[in-house]
């Protein structure tokens, strides 16, 4: 399905620009010197990440999307080490100052926990954790994302996840967002940033 989306989208489906959060939030990569962005797609997110400074490793399960990203990379002269990976095929063993999701709602619930669990582990001790996506009141603004409440975040369920961590912004909020077609219009929005005690288990809490 993303292949082909990303295929027929023409250009970059979500525009070049990174997403105003992290933008807006510059202090998420304070201290921060490598970064791996899940599910990246053409690197928007990776590629300023990487103006900023980061050695920055992002996978996408796309090729075409994979290749834009390296094109975006080049054309702002900086390098995003983009692979062409599933969320299952990744080696989670690698560890990261700073692990970026950004609008990765494309699980339901059950595999989600997998996923969030892949998300803990791949931070370092004393690293952050910048996740961006949509609440349930996204379906019915319907300007992107996946058309299952179930698959969004609250504040509810990510405190629960992470409440182990040190939570330095969790907000949820409503705002236009024009990023290419794929995200346009009135949306509700959520940010988690939360930061790995040194010493901390990757396992979620009970």
């Amino acid at each position: 399905m993303w292949e082909d989306r990303y295929a027929n989208a023409g250009g970059y489906l979500f525009g070049e620009a990174p997403a105003k959060m992290l933008v807006e939030n510059p202090w998420v990569i304070d201290g921060a010197n490598t970064c791996l962005c899940v599910a990246d797609g053409e690197g928007r997110n990776s590629v300023w990440l990487a103006e900023q400074g980061l050695s920055v490793k992002s996978f996408d399960l796309s090729s075409t999307a994979v290749d834009r990203a390296r094109a975006l990379g080049s054309n702002a002269g900086v390098t995003v080490e983009a692979h062409v990976n599933d969320w299952e095929g990744w080696d989670w063993s690698q560890t990261f100052d700073l692990v970026v999701a950004i609008f990765v709602q494309f699980m339901g619930p059950k595999e989600r926990v997998r996923q969030f669990e892949t998300l803990r582990q791949a931070v370092r001790p004393g690293g952050r954790l910048v996740l961006h996506g949509y609440t349930p009141e996204q379906v019915t603004f319907g300007t992107g994302g996946p058309p299952n409440a179930e698959n969004m975040y609250t504040a509810e369920l990510l405190n629960d996840t992470f409440g182990d961590w040190r939570i330095l912004r969790l907000a949820a909020y409503e705002r236009e967002v024009q990023e290419g077609r794929g995200h346009s219009g009135q949306s509700a929005l959520i940010d988690l940033v939360a930061e790995k005690p040194v010493g901390s288990a990757n396992n979620q809490p009970d």
